[in-house]
């Protein structure tokens, strides 16, 4: 289930901070004044950026292959669409990811095919 969050951007009092981060820079940017689980905290944060690259990646590339498709079977003169396999791909998101999965699947059939 995903959720919304609301990340807090207060500032810490100068003998909150922790020693080296006279600005409080760090716990504004994590949320913590703890230095080890700020760390630890941009280390993961680091994977997250790798992995949203990767994502936006995959995604422009199955969009431009999606559109491939359509135009090929268009150009062949067949349908625009094939429902049974936009069912197919939903069902498949929805199984492996939920609610979640079909909304990110109708996404991803859209930035393919664009609206209907």
């Amino acid at each position: 289930m995903m959720t919304d969050v609301v990340e807090s951007s207060g500032s810490l009092a100068p003998h909150d901070r922790p020693a080296g981060d006279p600005t409080g820079a760090a716990a504004a940017r994590t949320g913590t004044d703890d230095a080890a689980a700020a760390e630890r905290i941009g280390e993961i944060r680091r994977r997250i950026d790798e992995i949203d690259r990767t994502l936006v990646a995959l995604w422009q590339e199955r969009a431009a292959l999606s559109q491939e498709v359509g135009a090929t079977r268009m150009a062949s003169g067949g349908t625009r669409l094939v429902l049974s396999r936009e069912r197919e791909i939903l069902e498949r998101f929805r199984a492996e990811l939920g609610a979640d999965g079909t909304q990110l699947a109708l996404l991803l059939l859209r930035a393919g095919r664009g609206p209907l």
